[in-house]
């Protein structure tokens, strides 16, 4: 299969000295690799932040090609770019896996440029890509290109969230489409009721793991059918099934016809559940029987799931799943009833797809030691866990990676060791500090940008920042207003907020946190600030650069988390609940501990207890520590918190650990014997 590259056009106007910067621009590396991403914003500063550091519209638009052309210093930098792509492009892949592991997500977070994903999973999704790609992993995603991506969100004078939603135009992405050998765009088709539904495949380059994406916003399809992959978690259930049989279906029909043979499925939720029944069918139109379909495909599934509450989990309707379904106990060599039981759960009288992806599956994953025995509980069925990790290069501030480059050997190439990171505890306080100092300004230089209100560089600064779920809390801090307000306008000890995060348009509650915020920044009188559109672009500058990470869910309910494990990797300590990844990185030294690893008789009780032990945490721990200062200025028991948050959970919560403990525990596993 081809790639048409959609400059096409533009590269005619590419001085033929620079003629390989769009195969720079189409691979995603130049997110994690500066070296790369250096060279765009080199070309065009101006215009690369304008585009939101992307540089295929950076290439569409800049007038400095030209003179790009003649600047000696460029033209080195050009070829040191491209040195980086063609090494890392080169390195050796694992050969244990006779194909590649297919990774199946209704969302990925890339960067922000490419907006398909709307929080955590998308974004662990894509870290889960690059960590395999640094690896030699083979694997290839498969997800939706959504037309309208997520919405982008304004917030009104009066708090409230309007969601705007805008048209993606794909040849201003760093996409391109599938091509057959006649140089035609692919085409697949999925069946929908009464009508076969046609989709396009786009292909992301995410270093050496390739990303396909499924389009059905294509003339051929009905005007209400291109809608179905409009936008992310949008419409009601019809569009919801409508799209996880694009995902699921429509996901393993793309993967053969790119010319891939998957050796595992690796399904990250209930989402790409459907992609099972395919498989099944393939087996079934080849000779098999229902039941050693069934087993056959098992035999290669992993299903990961992320969702503790009970609702989180897609379950359709008998009605509504028998008009999207109705021709597929046939096509599986079964009966209705016979279908229907792989999707059973309890005694529910919906198709629940956690059901589907679990029966399909010949092991299932929490992604966190504690979420493992909620998922048990909840299932009635043992499953074992990994948790999740982030991608170092991905999320760390530029200025601590050099910082580390200089005091550490090898931390680059074994990110995931623990004796790795040893240096860490060796770096000097102020050095340490220095670094931490330049992202908080940075990070503050953005809340100014984004909110027009300034914040005091010297003030302790406690971000949250994630999506606007009820049971993540977002306004614990605020239960009791006037004991808030001493923390923050202590006039010795300051202490100020940046809050971030996105409400689903259909959930009101979560709409009513980000209004009670609202109207706490005002009552604060600055001390506490809301920014609005949160996505990657917001999340890296604030991991990197507030004083203190806060997260406060209701537990159990974190399945995970990785926000948290970000911040720590640059320095930043938790002040967490102990739910999610946290009891396993919390050692008393590289952060801080909320409330108690105990049941509540009520939500009621569990809030007022939380609040009452995060106010006491920030009074007699948080606040005291950061402005205790030694004569030099800089706060070392605070440094001293800021290295172990990074010596423990960089190595413990990266993602590459996190790929190595799939591919020893889960993938590998799913192999035949004797490969």
């Amino acid at each position: 299969m081809a790639l048409k590259c959609t400059l096409v056009s533009e590269e005619a106007r590419i001085p033929e000295t620079l003629s390989r910067l769009p195969e720079l621009a189409y691979n995603l590396l130049w997110s994690w690799r500066p070296e790369i991403s250096e060279l765009f914003a080199r070309l065009d500063g101006e215009l690369w932040e304008q585009s939101g550091h992307n540089p295929v519209l950076l290439l569409l638009h800049t007038r400095n090609l030209e003179a790009a052309a003649r600047d000696g210093g460029f033209l080195a930098a050009y070829e040191r770019a491209l040195e980086a792509l063609e090494g890392y492009l080169g390195a050796p892949i694992r050969g244990d896996l006779p194909g590649p592991v297919a990774y199946f997500s209704a969302e990925f977070g890339l960067h922000e440029s490419l907006p398909v994903y709307s929080g955590g999973l998308g974004v662990l999704a894509g870290d889960h890509l690059k960590s395999a790609s640094d690896l030699g992993v083979p694997m290839v995603g498969v997800g939706i290109l959504y037309s309208e991506g997520y919405f982008r969100q304004r917030i009104g004078p009066d708090g409230r969230q309007q969601e705007v939603y805008e048209a993606l135009d794909p040849g201003k992405l760093p996409v391109r489409p599938l091509l057959d050998d006649e140089g035609r765009e692919v085409r697949i088709e999925v069946g929908l009721p009464g009508r076969g539904l046609l989709l396009r495949i786009w292909r992301v380059e995410v270093g050496r793991v390739p990303l396909l994406l499924l389009d059905a916003n294509l003339p051929e399809n009905a005007p209400e059918d291109r809608r179905i992959t409009a936008r992310l978690y949008g419409g009601g259930p019809r569009t919801r099934i409508a799209q996880e049989l694009v995902l699921g279906v429509g996901g393993v029909r793309a993967l053969r016809a790119a010319g891939f043979s998957p050796a595992v499925f690796h399904m990250n939720e209930g989402h790409a559940a459907f992609s099972g029944l395919e498989r099944m069918r393939e087996f079934v139109l080849a000779g098999r029987s229902f039941e050693a379909a069934w087993e056959e495909a098992a035999s290669t599934g992993v299903f990961t799931t992320h969702t503790p509450v009970p609702a989180g989990h897609d379950a359709f309707p008998p009605e509504l799943f028998w008009e999207f379904m109705s021709g597929w106990p046939e096509k599986l060599g079964t009966s209705p009833e016979g279908l229907w039981a792989l999707g059973r759960a309890g005694a529910g009288d919906a198709f629940n797809m956690t059901a589907l992806a679990m029966n399909l599956s010949a092991a299932t994953n929490a992604v966190s030691a504690l979420h493992r025995g909620v998922t048990e509980k909840m299932w009635g069925r043992p499953v074992t866990h990994v948790t999740n990790g982030v991608h170092t290069e991905s999320w760390l501030a530029p200025r601590l990676a050099a910082l580390f480059d200089r005091y550490g050997r090898g931390w680059r190439v074994a990110v995931d060791d623990p004796e790795a990171w040893r240096f860490v505890r060796e770096i000097p306080a102020a050095e340490l500090w220095e670094a931490h100092v330049e992202a908080k300004r940075e990070a503050l230089a953005l809340v100014k940008r984004v909110s027009g209100r300034p914040l005091d560089p010297e003030a302790l600064t406690i971000g949250f920042a994630r999506r606007f779920a009820t049971y993540k809390r977002a306004t614990l801090l605020l239960r009791d207003p006037e004991r808030l307000r001493r923390i923050a306008e202590d006039p010795e000890r300051p202490v100020q907020f940046v809050f971030a995060g996105k409400a689903h348009p259909a959930d009101e509650p979560g709409k009513a946190f980000i209004r009670e915020l609202h109207g706490a920044a005002e009552a604060l009188g600055g001390r506490l600030v809301v920014l609005e559109d949160y996505d990657i672009g917001i999340a890296r500058y604030l991991v990197q650069g507030v004083d203190v990470w806060l997260n406060n869910p209701r537990r159990p309910l974190e399945a995970s988390g990785t926000s948290g494990q970000k911040a720590a990797l640059n320095g930043v300590p938790n002040l967490s609940v102990l739910d999610g990844w946290w009891p396993e990185a919390y050692n008393g030294r590289n952060g801080w501990a909320v409330g108690e690893e105990r049941e509540y008789a009520s939500e009621e009780e569990q809030d007022a207890v939380d609040a009452a032990a995060l106010y006491a945490a920030l009074e007699e721990e948080v606040v005291p520590l950061y402005y205790r200062r030694e004569k030099s200025g800089v706060p070392e028991g605070w440094v001293e918190v800021m290295r172990e948050a990074i010596a423990t959970v960089a190595p413990a919560f990266s993602a590459r650990r996190m790929v190595r403990d799939y591919l020893r525990g889960l993938y590998l596993p799913r192999l035949p014997k004797g490969l």
